[in-house]
């Protein structure tokens, strides 16, 4: 009967822990990212440590992503070096981290044009868990909600991006 008991606690003890619910907020405890660096021709994103890359990933850009993003609602996906400004926990789409968009080159060239540089630019999870197409976002960075998971665990505020053509 002692056997029976024990058995029966853990068939439930399985069941609850079956039934208790995933978070988004991923443990890392590898090398550190050092640079992240954004390709967009190739729609790939690679994590390094120092010259290692630890992972890299599929993306997709903003809806118009020849060139570098000029101004707020052109649908590009910035170029050039910047950092991960911090990370938001309550992105709209699952997880982001902010990418310092735009510095004061960016703000300079807008503002001599009479317009906006926008802002707001992100590495993102997708809508609805996966990404949608190609390139739809409105000039940021976007993965799968899993791997933004990965990549949100793995990037701390202050971390260089360079995104290049």
């Amino acid at each position: 009967m002692r056997g029976f008991g024990i058995l029966l606690l853990l068939v439930v003890t399985l069941g609850l822990s079956a039934c208790a619910p995933k978070t988004k907020f991923l443990k890392y405890r590898g090398p550190e990212v050092t640079q992240v660096q954004v390709h967009k021709t190739d729609r790939k994103m690679y994590l390094f440590h120092h010259d290692k890359v630890l992972k890299s990933y599929d993306i997709a850009l903003g809806f118009a992503p020849d060139g570098h993003k000029q101004f707020e609602g052109d649908g590009k996906t910035p170029e050039g070096q910047y950092f991960i400004s911090h990370k938001n926990p309550n992105s709209q789409f699952h997880l982001s981290l902010g990418i310092s968009y735009p510095n004061e080159a960016d703000i300079a060239f807008a503002e001599a044009q009479g317009k906006s540089p926008g802002g707001d630019i992100f590495i993102h999870g997708g809508p609805n868990g996966k990404i949608r197409s190609r390139d739809w976002t409105w000039g940021c960075v976007a993965l799968t909600d899993n791997e933004m998971e990965v990549v949100y665990s793995m990037v701390n505020p202050g971390t260089p991006i360079f995104i290049l053509p």
